[in-house]
Parts: structure tokens; C-alpha cells; sequence
């Protein structure tokens, strides 16, 4: 058994959370969602979340026993999470509502979607806690969403890229030498995928990538990475499929883009290329720092969705 308030400040510590103001992100998607809804989440919430978007969404019981890692607050994943938890019981993930980006091979998603009432409801209930940690996380080195995939692939840092906030989300790094079949191969298997979202061109030389999780489909970021040396460019997303005005005018952009590229372009799905630092480095960090507790991790049924 822990305290609630403890892991959370070890959290805080751990990402740097204090340097951040209000999440850039956040702070835009939670009214955008909740409000038309008419859902008192202002109220619903904790007060300091309320203000940063990032940290204690919901603060249950003091005494936590079981900590439960996920990336997006998905109905499996949080259906789970109710189910299996005890009273007091900790649910951290990256994401405070789930993204929905759509599937290279299936249909397309509807973006940012709220957590169902009823499931917030029985969390409060339950006396269960919930904490998020969105660009704290992705700037983070070496423990964060690139970290992750950095320390999975083996691989060098050379160089971050794309500033964002207080850090960066992208890297560009070296790994062994490979080409563009074996890679994706492998990034099927690190991600637990049946598929690779892939766009550009094959190569049978890469040494130096760029590490970019979550939604990397940013021309002007692609652009950069091959100017920067680049070979191949991994990454959650490497083409919108919201379905709305805005996913269809960043799937156009590139579309027009890939055939002009040198890059491998590789999408794992924007769930899976953040879920690993849960799976991986937070697992283990939690089990380190605080032995008396349980840690288990909740990964969604469904990647590409």
C-alpha cells in the first residue's frame, strides 16, 4: 500500500510537471468535447486539473494498492480499470480523453471523444484516482513517449528536433543498420501490431531515423527530419484519418507530400507508439520507487482505431 499523494508528487518530479503551465493541448480539447455535452467537468474534476490539464483528473482514497497503466482512457481500458480495481486504486495514463485517428485499413476515427459519464461516475463511486501526464511526458528524456522507443530501438540520440513547450518531441537518432522491410518487421513486433501504416519510399540502407510518437503526420517536421539526415521517420501517425474537414485537409497535404519524399514513413498508430513507455519504462519505474504496490498494465484491445 502507497499514498496517493505521494506517487503523485514522485509523478510530478518525474516529468518536471511544475515548469508547465496550463497543457497547450488539453486545455483546448477538454472544453471542446465536454461542453457541447452540457457536462459539469469544471466541477467534476480537481481543481488543479482543472487549471493544467495535466495531473490528478480524479483523486480517490489516500491508500492506493494497485497502480494501472494505459495511454487513452478507451471504454475497454477503463472498463477494465473499474473492474478490477479495489477502492483508492490508481489509473495513470498520457491521455485524459481518447483519441480516436482513425485505421490506414478500416475506418476512419472521430478524433478527440470524451469518457463516458457513466464510467466517470462509477470511478468517483469506487473512490478511485485517475492521473494523466500529456507534454510533460513527450519532452521527457530519458524516461518519456521518445525515450521509450529510443531505449526499444536500441538506438543513439544524435540530435532532438521539433521544439515544443519546455523540451522537444522529436529525436533524431542512429540505430543498427537495417531497411525499410526489416524495420517495419520489427516495429510490428516492439508495437504488437498486424500492420504498419507506411508511406514514401523502401530503402535498403537506414542508420539514422527520426523518432516522432503520437501524431507526426506534420510535413514541415518530415521536411525537417530529412534535412537533418534522416532515412526513415517513425512515428504514430503518418496520415490523418479523422473524419472531419480538419483530418481530410492533413490527409491531402500528405498525400501530396510522400511522393516527393526520400523517407520511410512509418505510422504504428498513435495509441501504440505512446502506450510503450507505459509498458516498458513506467512499469518498471513504478516497481522500483514504490515496491508495495502492484502494477498493471491495461493495454487497449484495438491499436489502429
Amino acid at each position: 500500500m502507497e499514498s496517493r499523494i505521494r506517487i503523485g508528487h514522485e509523478l510530478q518530479k518525474l516529468f518536471r510537471m511544475d515548469e508547465w503551465d496550463a497543457d497547450p493541448a488539453f486545455s483546448r480539447f477538454i472544453p471542446m468535447v465536454y461542453e457541447p455535452l452540457g457536462f459539469p467537468w469544471r466541477s467534476f474534476f480537481e481543481a488543479d486539473f482543472v487549471q493544467k490539464f495535466n495531473g490528478f483528473m480524479l483523486a480517490g482514497r489516500e491508500e492506493v494498492n494497485t497502480v494501472f497503466l494505459a495511454v487513452f482512457p478507451s471504454d475497454d481500458v477503463l472498463e477494465c480499470f473499474i473492474a478490477q480495481s479495489r477502492p483508492g486504486d490508481l489509473l495513470f495514463m498520457h491521455h485524459p480523453l481518447l483519441m480516436e485517428c482513425g485505421d490506414p485499413r478500416g475506418n476512419w476515427g472521430r478524433g478527440f471523444v470524451p469518457i463516458r459519464s457513466e464510467h466517470l461516475e462509477a470511478m468517483k463511486d469506487k473512490e478511485l484516482s485517475v492521473f494523466t501526464c500529456h507534454l510533460p511526458m513527450d519532452t521527457s528524456l530519458p524516461i518519456g513517449t521518445g525515450g521509450a522507443m529510443i531505449e526499444a530501438l536500441g538506438a543513439e540520440m544524435i540530435r532532438p528536433f521539433i521544439p515544443y513547450g519546455n523540451g522537444h518531441v522529436g529525436h533524431i537518432c542512429r540505430i543498427k543498420e537495417t531497411d525499410t522491410d526489416s524495420l517495419c518487421f520489427q516495429l510490428r513486433l516492439l508495437f504488437d501490431i498486424p500492420y504498419v501504416d507506411f508511406g514514401g519510399k523502401r530503402r535498403e540502407q537506414i542508420q539514422t531515423i527520426a523518432i516522432v510518437p503520437g501524431c507526426g503526420d506534420v510535413v514541415k517536421d518530415m521536411q525537417e527530419a530529412e534535412a537533418l539526415g534522416a532515412q526513415a521517420y517513425i512515428t504514430g501517425e503518418i496520415h490523418c484519418h479523422i473524419d472531419n474537414p480538419y483530418g481530410k485537409q492533413r490527409y491531402a497535404q500528405m498525400m501530396e507530400y510522400v511522393p516527393a519524399t526520400s523517407l520511410s514513413l512509418i505510422g504504428v498508430s498513435h495509441a501504440a507508439s505512446e502506450y510503450l513507455v507505459m509498458k516498458t519504462q513506467m512499469k518498471r519505474w513504478l516497481e522500483q520507487h514504490f515496491p508495495d504496490i502492484e502494477v498493471v498494465l491495461l493495454p487497449q484491445a484495438k491499436w489502429w482505431r
